[in-house]
């Protein structure tokens, strides 16, 4: 972390973690994030969250970027972050299920795009399709 690594605390970063902390419930906050993000940057997210995981259960880089499809150069920089971070990936791995190579590799395969259909102009799919409550998905 460099000296300055104060700098992404923001007026407008606050407001978003006051906005998060308003969320009651999984389903309200995963709606609010398909809102916020687009799918490529939700698939980025699953993507380091696996790799988290998969670092915790103690598994090696090179496979790690087998199952997930993650660089080893960006495991090597979530690894960095695990280790010498604010502490963020270490609380949230503590209170989560310890991660299997299979269970993590699935959710990185579940956020994965192997048909080809990711979204190129990164858009957040305004159009995107909704289920029985009319909430997109």
């Amino acid at each position: 972390m460099t000296p300055n690594d104060d700098e992404w605390r923001t007026p407008g970063t606050r407001a978003l973690v006051d906005a998060v902390l308003t969320l009651r419930d999984a389903d309200e906050l995963e709606r609010f994030l398909r809102d916020l993000c687009t799918l490529g940057e939700l698939r980025d997210l699953t993507q380091r969250w696996s790799v988290a995981r998969l670092l915790d259960g103690g598994m090696h880089y090179a496979e790690i970027s087998r199952v997930t499809g993650a660089s080893t150069a960006t495991i090597t920089r979530i690894a960095s972050w695990v280790r010498h971070g604010r502490g963020g990936y270490a609380l949230a791995l503590s209170r989560t299920p310890a991660a299997s190579g299979r269970a993590a590799a699935d959710g990185a395969a579940m956020a994965g795009d192997p048909a080809g259909s990711a979204d190129p102009a990164g858009s957040a799919d305004p159009a995107g399709s909704a289920d029985s409550a009319g909430v997109r998905r």
